[in-house]
């Protein structure tokens, strides 16, 4: 007996749309994220002092898609600290998986 109630319960809810999901689901919210990415928007994106090695690494690596493969001796020889080369590392590593993007506009702490 509580089976099937919950059974059609559960079909209820499914097909009438709940009216608080909208504000989570809204299509009318601009685009907060940057579309187009390269290598001062990531760096500025991560903070925390990496984005003063943005002529270091536009010099030396050059393209994006090669910073984002790019490992930590690399980075050791291009002389860039131990805690912006983790901060470099973990945000590519998240970037790659969809995981996190820089904002547009720079957040306010």
């Amino acid at each position: 007996m509580a089976w099937t109630q919950i059974i059609n319960n559960g079909r209820a809810f499914s097909s009438s749309t709940a009216p608080g999901f909208s504000r989570f689901f809204s299509s009318k919210s601009s685009n907060p994220y940057i579309v187009k990415v390269g290598i001062p928007e990531f760096l500025n994106g991560i903070g925390k002092g990496v984005e003063t090695h943005v002529p270091k690494l536009e010099s030396e690596i050059g393209d994006f898609q090669r910073l984002l493969v790019t490992r930590t001796l690399k980075l050791k020889k291009l002389g860039i600290p131990c805690k912006h080369r983790k901060l470099i590392l973990k945000y590519t590593h998240k970037y790659r998986l969809g995981l996190w993007r820089p904002r547009a506009a720079p957040v306010k702490a």
